[in-house]
């Protein structure tokens, strides 16, 4: 059902406008994170290592601006370096 109140319209703006940033951010996010999950597969361990370094700053602002969860980003940064580590070896 529609909104009535003046301040519930105005709600109604504000979280569409959210919606598209947060989107936007979200898309921006798992991008990041597949390039390393690729670089990982591949077994290149220079590409994991460039590509983290631009995905770890996306998953903490993700995490920063409520998109995901502090312990979600906190998880798969220290998943993804395991993951690096391990390709050293």
């Amino acid at each position: 059902e529609m909104a009535n109140t003046t301040s519930a319209k105005k709600a109604t703006r504000k979280i569409a406008r959210r919606t598209v940033v947060n989107k936007a951010r979200r898309t921006k996010l798992r991008s990041a994170v597949r390039s390393v999950e690729e670089a990982i597969k591949s077994g290149d361990r220079a590409a994991a290592a460039t590509a983290m370094k631009r995905a770890e700053p996306e998953l903490m602002k993700a995490a920063q601006h409520n998109i995901i969860h502090r312990n979600n980003a906190n998880r798969k940064v220290s998943r993804l370096t395991h993951q690096i580590a391990k390709l050293g070896k």
